[in-house]
C-alpha cells in the first residue's frame, strides 16, 4: 500500500529489541530460555484467586489515575518500615502501568530538550531511546572493569550545566551488581547543591543476596529529596505479565510525572491493584525472594562448575553473567546464536546492553527458571 504520508522516524537506528529477536530464535529452535528475565513458573495460587475475586467483585473499571487508595497505603507504609522514608500516599505515591511506564512517564516529565541525562552501560536498553525521544541527550559512562563498578570521578567529569537527571539501577540489570555505602556516598556528594533529579530504577529491590542490605534512594533523605524511585509488581510476584509498578518521590516531581502518566494510560488495571494491596499485607510474600532466588542463583552456579564458563558474581537480580573468551573468540551475538542453534540453549549477548555494541565476551542468564529447566540448561551448557 502506497503512503500519502512519509514516516519521519524519531528513532532511526532502533529496531526490534534483543529480547524478542532472541524470543523468536528461541521457539524455532526450541531452545531453553535462559535470556528472558520472566519467571517460567506460577505466581501463588492466592494472588490469583485473589485477581478473580476483585473481577468477580466488579472492580474492573477505571481505577483512580494515581492508583487505588489502600494500594498507594500500603506502599507508603512498605517504605517506611523498610527505609525508615516517609511518603505521602496521596501526593507522593503513584500506581503505573509497569515500571516501564514509570521510566517513560518520568524522563518524559522532567527531561527537556537540550538536557543531558547520565547513565551506565550496560543498561536496560530503554534508557537511551526514552531520553531522545524528549529531544535531550542521553550520555552513557561506562561501568568499569573488572567488577561493572561505577567510576565516579568519570561521573564526575560528565556533570555540564545541562546535566538534569542521572539514572541509577541497583540492583543492576544486567550485571547483577549493586550500590555500596561508598557509591551512595559519592552520588550525594556529587548531586549536592545542584538541580539534578536520580530516577532509580529499583525493580529488582527484594532479590539481594548474601544478606546485603538493599541500597534504596529512600533510606538517604538527601537523595529521597531529588529521587524518583521506579519499581514493579511483576518481578516481585512473578507476574511480568500483568504490567503494574509504582513509583514514589516528593509531590513536586510526582505532580510533574502524574501530568504525564494520565495522558499515557491513566491508570493502572483494576483488578491486580486490589490483590497486589491484599499482598502487601503480608511482608513476607516479598521479603521472602531473596532466598528464594538466592537458591536458584547457586543451583546454576553449582551446576556450572563443569563448564568452561566464567561466572562472574551475582550480587542481585535474578541474573549472571557468563565469560567465555577463555575457549573462544566468537563475537557474543554469533556465540549466542550458536548456542541456541547447536546446544539449545538462548542467553543473551552483553553486547546488546551497549549502545555501541561493546563486545567483552560475555553472556547473560536468568535464573528465573524452574529448577529442572536450569539444570537441564546447565547440562547442554556444559557440554559446549
Amino acid at each position: 500500500m502506497q503512503s500519502a504520508a512519509q514516516a519521519r522516524s524519531k528513532l532511526p537506528d532502533v529496531g526490534t529489541t534483543i529480547f524478542t529477536v532472541i524470543g523468536q530464535l528461541a521457539a524455532e529452535h526450541q531452545a531453553l530460555n535462559l535470556s528472558q528475565g520472566a519467571p517460567n513458573f506460577d505466581p501463588s495460587a492466592k494472588l490469583v484467586d485473589d485477581v478473580a475475586a476483585a473481577m468477580r467483585a466488579g472492580h474492573n473499571q477505571y481505577a483512580p489515575m494515581a492508583g487505588l487508595a489502600d494500594l498507594r497505603e500500603a506502599l507508603a507504609a512498605k517504605f517506611e518500615t523498610l527505609h525508615g522514608a516517609h511518603y505521602d500516599p496521596s501526593s507522593e505515591v503513584t500506581v503505573l502501568a509497569s515500571a516501564s511506564e514509570g521510566l517513560y512517564s518520568t524522563i518524559s516529565a522532567l527531561v527537556h530538550p537540550g538536557d543531558e541525562v547520565i547513565y551506565f552501560e550496560p543498561a536496560f536498553d530503554s534508557y537511551a531511546p526514552i531520553v531522545r525521544l524528549q529531544g535531550a541527550k542521553p550520555v552513557a559512562i561506562k561501568l568499569a572493569q573488572p567488577h561493572f563498578r561505577v567510576d565516579w570521578d568519570a561521573v564526575s567529569a560528565a556533570i555540564t550545566p545541562r546535566t538534569r537527571m542521572i539514572i541509577v539501577n541497583t540492583p543492576h540489570n544486567p550485571t547483577a551488581t549493586i550500590f555500596g555505602e561508598d557509591d551512595i556516598a559519592r552520588l550525594t556528594a556529587l548531586t549536592r547543591n545542584t538541580d539534578i533529579v536520580i530516577l532509580s530504577d529499583e525493580v529488582y529491590e527484594h532479590v539481594v543476596f548474601d544478606g546485603a542490605p538493599h541500597r534504596s534512594m529512600a533510606r538517604y533523605r538527601e537523595l529521597a529529596e531529588r529521587s524518583v524511585i521506579v519499581s514493579s509488581f511483576g518481578k516481585s510476584y512473578h507476574v511480568t505479565g500483568w504490567r503494574v509498578g509504582y513509583c514514589l518521590a516528593p509531590a513536586a516531581l510526582m505532580d510533574e510525572i502524574r501530568k504525564v502518566h494520565q495522558f499515557m494510560v491513566f491508570s493502572a488495571d483494576t483488578p491486580m491493584q486490589y490483590a497486589f494491596a491484599q499482598a502487601l499485607a503480608e511482608p513476607q510474600s516479598y521479603l521472602g525472594l531473596a532466598a528464594f532466588y538466592q537458591h536458584k542463583r547457586e543451583l546454576l552456579t553449582r551446576a556450572l562448575e563443569a563448564s568452561r564458563f566464567e561466572l562472574l558474581p551475582s550480587e542481585g537480580s535474578f541474573f549472571m553473567l557468563a565469560r567465555f573468551r577463555s575457549f573462544s573468540n566468537e563475537r557474543d551475538s554469533d556465540f549466542v546464536l550458536r548456542l541456541i542453534r547447536d546446544a539449545r540453549v538462548a542467553t543473551i549477548p552483553l553486547s546488546a546492553f551497549y549502545t555501541d555494541g561493546t563486545d567483552e565476551g560475555i553472556i547473560r542468564l536468568s535464573f528465573a527458571k524452574d529448577d529442572e529447566t536450569l539444570l537441564e540448561g546447565a547440562r547442554r551448557l556444559c557440554a559446549i
